[in-house]
Parts: structure tokens; sequence; C-alpha cells
């Protein structure tokens, strides 16, 4: 009889302690890595995070809890990262145990900025993870819904079928239901993508467009997104799926959106960084815009990319919105 694979989580955010949830339901015991010592000293006190889903209560005998990147890694077969995209490199840097053999999950919604390149593909690139061994998990799957036990649903993308369903049985429960792919970048591409849009809803909410707008910009989103992902990585996959689309639409349309939420405080008028400081989450779009609109500029032939490109425009051009969305909105159809 095989033993039984050992799971770990690597962030203490909002999505990873969602995760964790997850994979309280089907295991006896889950490791989880965080950075901070006091929200380790405090779980194991009052049984549950101090600064997200404080709602989600742990049993504390089912956590192996570590502030140890390298013992976290040693000690699982699976390892499941969520933390920000913007903070990967550093934390990565801390880690010295050899993770090839490992099974390497991104549930990070964003590009790695220093070395432009998705999560899988830097674990792959830089530590000789197969390509066969990275997995991706994809929505739409809002953590505040998990906390609630909403019916929630999940895309879980790997090379090897097997392992991509092994990670979906560990995550499925009563109200989350899983699916497998085998578009690892696709998706991965696709959770990364929908955050941008989600700023862009967020910015026309902000300076008063109404639904109407609103269903002409994420229809345009979409077909963008296809656009994007056909570019950087054509294989057969039907855009309109969950892990595309309809994560993309809950991530532009809820009010748990924190992209959309950025984006918001920016269509009010709100400067990046005072949006960013009042934000007590990292909204991950922010980081993925500037990631995807370099991806486009550094290529030889160009894909166009009138919502990205406006958004890109307001957040790091500091462009007004008012004026940027007047003249998306004679772009979009």
């Amino acid at each position: 009889m095989e033993k039984p694979l050992k799971y770990a989580v690597f962030g203490s955010g909002s999505w990873a302690t969602a995760i964790v949830k997850m994979l309280c339901e089907n295991l006896d015991e889950v490791g989880w890595y965080m950075r901070s010592v006091y929200t380790k000293e405090h779980l194991i006190k009052e049984q549950h995070n101090p600064s997200y889903l404080s709602s989600v209560e742990f049993k504390i005998e089912q956590l192996k809890l570590s502030n140890d990147i390298n013992e976290m890694a040693a000690y699982a077969d699976v390892l499941i990262f969520v933390i920000p995209s913007a903070f990967m490199y550093s934390e990565l840097e801390k880690l010295t145990v050899n993770v090839s053999e490992k099974t390497i999950v991104s549930a990070v919604k964003g590009i790695i900025p220093e070395s432009g390149l998705l999560v899988g593909e830097h674990f792959h690139d830089i530590y000789n993870v197969p390509l066969k061994n990275i997995a991706v998990i994809a929505g739409p799957c809002h953590a505040e819904e998990v906390a609630l036990e909403r019916l929630s649903y999940l895309t879980i993308s790997c090379a090897d079928a097997k392992k991509a369903q092994e990670i979906a049985d560990k995550l499925s429960s009563n109200y989350i239901k899983t699916k497998i792919s085998d578009d690892v970048i696709g998706t991965e591409y696709a959770v990364m993508l929908k955050n941008i849009y989600a700023i862009a809803a967020g910015i026309a909410h902000g300076l008063g467009y109404g639904d109407n707008f609103q269903s002409v910009l994420m229809s345009n989103a979409i077909r963008e997104m296809k656009r994007f992902i056909k570019k950087t990585h054509k294989m057969k996959r039907n855009i309109n799926n969950s892990a595309y689309l309809g994560d993309l639409l809950v991530t532009g349309y809820s009010v748990f959106s924190r992209n959309r939420m950025f984006g918001n405080m920016i269509g009010k008028g709100y400067t990046v960084k005072s949006a960013q400081m009042e934000m007590s989450m990292v909204a991950e779009g922010y980081y993925a815009t500037k990631s995807a609109y370099l991806i486009n500029e550094k290529s030889k032939k160009k894909t166009r990319l009138p919502i990205i490109k406006a958004v890109y425009a307001i957040l790091y051009e500091g462009k007004d919105p008012k004026i940027t969305f007047r003249k998306l909105a004679d772009k979009l159809d």
C-alpha cells in the first residue's frame, strides 16, 4: 500500500487559509508555513488566523505549523504556494531544501516580477522541477465563500492527470466541487489576467459606469484573455470554461474581490500608493498588469490588449482614469 502524501501550504493570507481549511476536510495532518511568528502563536492559542478569515476555526492537532520554509519543504510531498507573487522571490531565496522531486502547486495569482516567469515556470527553470510535477489551482472560488462553506468550484491543472486528480480529491468536499485539466500554462495565465480585468471593472465602477458598460467590458476582457493566452501558449482549450470565464466573472463582479476593490478606489480618485496603504490585502492585479504589459511589449508580434494597456497607463504612467476609460470605451465592441 502506498504511503499517503503529505501536504503543506506556504502563505498565511485569506486564500492560503481557505486552502488549509479545504485540506483539513480530508487529511489528518496539514503542514502550514507562515513567515509571521505572531500569526503562528495566535493560531496555536486561539485556533484561528488573526488577520484573515478569522471566523474559520482549526483543530490545532491537525496542523503542523512552522516559520521555517525549509522545515516545511522537507516535511511535505505536495507543496502548495499561496504567497503573493511580489514576495515569492524573496521567500524562495531562503529555500535550501531540494524540491526537484516534490509536486509543486501554484495558487499564486501572478508572475514573479524578478524572473518574469509564471510560478510553475520559475520552479522548472530555477529549481529543476519537472513539468509533470507542476500543478495550478484555479477557481472560480473566493476564500470568503470557502469560509462560509458556500458551494464553490476549483480546477486543478497538471500535465500528469493522476497527480491532478490526487490533488483535486484532497481539496474536494460537500461544498467544494473539483475538476482537472491539462492546460497548466493557460490556467496559470488566466488566474493572473483575471485580476487585471477585475481592476478595470473596479475603476469603471469608481468612475460611475453602469452595468451596461461592465457587461461590455467583461465580454471584451474574455476575448482579450483568449488572445493573450493563445499567443503565449497554443493548445486546444475552451476559454468559456469555469477556470477562465467563470473565474474572470467572479473576480470582476464580486464584493469579495480585492482587485475590484483596489480598482474602485483608483476610479474614485485614490492614488495607487494611498489605495495600497488602505487595503490590508495585496491586490495581485497591480503587479500582474506590469508583467502582462511587458510580456506583450517584448513580443515580436504584439497582441491587441486595449484593457491591459489602459490599466497599465493608469497604474504605472499616472494617466487620468476618466480620460483613459473614455478612450478605452471607443475601442470596445
